[in-house]
């Protein structure tokens, strides 16, 4: 399996609070991104796995809406998480 126990604890612990903080705005996003990464890839392999497709598009709309949440409430934790996370080119 791709996602770990470990891993989340990593996401959680880098983006989040602290390790425990699996709640949090910025751990959230995290963790989708790291999500929506692995079926990007998955999807490379394949591309006709429309199930998976749409899985991918409904994370991306959740991150969005997570992100603009974020940008409402704290332009600075927003600016800082989109480069970390690298999603504006």
């Amino acid at each position: 399996m791709y996602l770990t126990k470990e891993v989340k604890t990593e996401i959680f612990s880098k983006h989040g609070k602290n390790a425990n903080d699996t709640g949090s705005t910025e751990a959230q996003i995290a963790l989708f991104t790291h999500r929506i990464s692995h079926l990007t890839e998955h999807l490379k392999v394949h591309k006709k796995d429309f199930n998976t497709q749409r899985a991918l598009l409904i994370l991306v709309g959740k991150r969005r809406r997570l992100l603009d949440y974020l940008k409402r409430k704290d332009i600075e934790k927003y600016r800082q998480l989109i480069k970390e996370l690298n999603l504006r080119k």
